[in-house]
């Protein structure tokens, strides 16, 4: 297989190009191409609208938004998250000067797990950051009654969580923020760009002061705010991908069920489990290789990278591995079982809304051929 029809485990949603020039021709007759221009604020009450939530503010990137939101919360000292996730989660802390204390999965969920937090809340813990990995959302009830015990903050990092919903509508009206990415591996993305849901006017104002450059107004700056401001140009792109995300998701939807059927009977290969209940996105489709199969997850990984198919070890290595976190007491495999076995099965298979069926068949052919 040439690189030119190599599969990756993603690839952006494009819509025609001569649907986007009309948006381009807008931006060019008004020269206003950022600073909150007439498509950022029609985007943003689009993704209120679409995502059900009161308040959003968007971002040049979802690391930026992380950064802001805990900012906007003034959190110091400790913060409890997963080292099961992107390193953009704990390096949003480093940048506050915040501590990141790890705490270890749940083996179903692969989020944080409620039952192993409150014996690493200190007098100097602030908050709680849980990842909704893969889109699968976090035991919201068990964190929020620890936050509430303990009087924490919760930011969710909902990276992965666009759109997803439960019995009580979307997720992320969960926690005190949640923070969105819409870089372009995302479900929805505007080439780079990211938001934080807020509940209050007060809050959004503020994290719309802190993104661009802590300026209230011409001559009043009142923090050290920095430049997150999402462009007119990223904006419009926006706006378009709406109107065919639901179809995006609609053939995720498809290549998910199809990988479930084809690889349900294969000895050592687990497809992580959709939790019931839950309007999903399908944003991942995460496997599990375990010692049944007859080659290791790497050499799997490998294999099909030999034949052209670009799988990913999210999330492997751990961040709590990492150099520059694993000197941290809360980094030690001994508090992470969960986490470290998992990131040495995971395996990413490529999902996206135009994967070609022919590319599926050869991918879960190779996974049969090696089994």
């Amino acid at each position: 297989m040439t690189k030119s029809n190599s599969v990756y485990v993603t690839r952006p949603t494009l819509p025609p190009l001569e649907e986007f020039i009309p948006y381009l021709t807008e931006i060019w007759k008004s020269n206003i191409v950022t600073n909150g221009g007439p498509f950022h604020q029609q985007l943003e009450q689009a993704l209120c609208d679409y995502l059900e939530v009161n308040y959003i503010s968007l971002f040049n990137n979802g690391t930026i938004a992380l950064i802001t939101a805990l900012q906007a919360l003034e959190l110091k000292g400790e913060v409890i998250t997963t080292p099961y996730s992107f390193v953009a989660t704990a390096n949003s802390l480093l940048w506050n000067g915040i501590q990141p204390v790890f705490v270890d999965i749940d083996p179903i969920s692969l989020n944080l797990d409620p039952s192993r937090i409150e014996e690493a809340i200190t007098d100097k813990t602030a908050a709680i950051m849980p990842v909704h990995c893969y889109g699968r959302p976090c035991d919201l009830e068990q964190i929020q009654k620890i936050a509430q015990k303990y009087n924490l903050k919760v930011i969710y990092d909902a990276a992965h969580a666009f759109g997803v919903r439960n019995q009580s509508g979307s997720i992320l009206r969960s926690g005190d923020l949640s923070v969105l990415s819409f870089h372009a591996t995302k479900v929805f993305n505007t080439f780079e760009g990211g938001a934080i849901v807020c509940h209050d006017i007060g809050t959004k104002k503020h994290i719309d002061q802190l993104k661009n450059f802590g300026f209230v107004d011409e001559v009043t700056i009142v923090a050290a705010g920095i430049n997150g401001k999402m462009s007119e140009v990223n904006s419009a792109f926006g706006l378009l991908q709406l109107k065919c995300l639901d179809l995006a998701i609609l053939k995720r939807k498809k290549i998910d069920e199809i990988y479930r059927a084809a690889l349900r009977d294969i000895r050592g290969i687990d497809c992580i489990q959709l939790i019931t209940d839950v309007i999903n996105n399908y944003s991942y489709f995460p496997i599990l290789v375990g010692p049944d199969y007859s080659i290791s997850r790497d050499r799997l990984y490998e294999k099909l990278k030999e034949h052209g198919v670009y799988a990913r070890r999210y999330f492997y290595p751990l961040i709590s591995n990492l150099s520059m976190y694993k000197e941290f007491t809360s980094s030690s495999q001994s508090n992470l079982p969960i986490a470290n076995d998992i990131a040495q099965k995971i395996l990413c298979l490529p999902i996206y809304p135009d994967l070609e069926l022919v590319d599926q068949e050869k991918i879960i052919s190779l996974i049969r051929k090696f089994a």
